[in-house]
């Protein structure tokens, strides 16, 4: 096994609890049958991940509704209510976070989906944003996981061999991706499981 001295980490579901659930769940009166359809037809994961890809969000806000307009209301909260759908950390992974950084034995660096218009509030709200050496946001490079250009902007920005480096994050398509360029990666499922995993790279924290 090469030896492993980088370890790049995921933001959103890995350290960072973020769920649009937190809105719509008032919005359709606990209503997840219809909650689920309204996300699996209207304001889609895809839609969604189009921005993190640099869209511009009252752009792709105005084409949903003319495409849907008796949804008008619903889609204007995506973005609009957007900070409601922040959560807290996801302090178990923070904590493996600290550590690592800690030990000073690894490069840690962050890679996220996320739009350039929204990152400034995480980076304002959560400290622990602060550690990383670096931090590639999908939105300002105007392309995201899993397209095998951000992998490579993320391995020649911050000078890292993809043999030598973990990858985590919450989306196993993701991990697939990055697994396909040689990078080691770890499917993100609970911080009690991320520390077991960490060890079977002899990384023991």
């Amino acid at each position: 096994m090469n030896k492993i001295d980088a370890i790049i980490f995921d933001l959103g579901g890995v350290l960072i609890d973020w769920n649009p659930e937190y809105v719509y769940l008032d919005v359709f009166n606990g209503d997840r049958d219809k909650m689920q359809w309204f996300f699996d037809n209207i304001c889609t994961n895809d839609w969604n991940e189009n921005q993190d890809a640099g869209y511009p969000m009252a752009k792709a806000t105005k084409e949903r509704i003319a495409m849907f307009p008796e949804w008008e209301k619903e889609i204007e909260m995506f973005y609009g209510r957007w900070i409601d759908m922040l959560g807290d950390p996801i302090s178990g992974t923070v904590d493996i976070l600290k550590k690592l950084i800690d030990s000073k034995q690894y490069k840690v660096v962050a890679l996220t989906n996320w739009s350039a218009e929204t990152f400034p509030i995480a980076l304002e709200r959560f400290e622990f944003l602060q550690w990383f050496q670096g931090i590639l946001v999908s939105g300002e490079e105007k392309t995201r996981k899993p397209f095998d250009e951000i992998y490579h902007l993320t391995l020649n920005r911050f000078n890292i061999k993809a043999e030598h480096a973990i990858f985590i994050d919450d989306n196993l398509r993701n991990v697939e991706a990055a697994n396909n360029l040689g990078i080691n990666g770890i499917h993100f499922n609970s911080p009690n499981k991320l520390f077991q995993q960490l060890k079977t790279f002899n990384i023991n924290l």
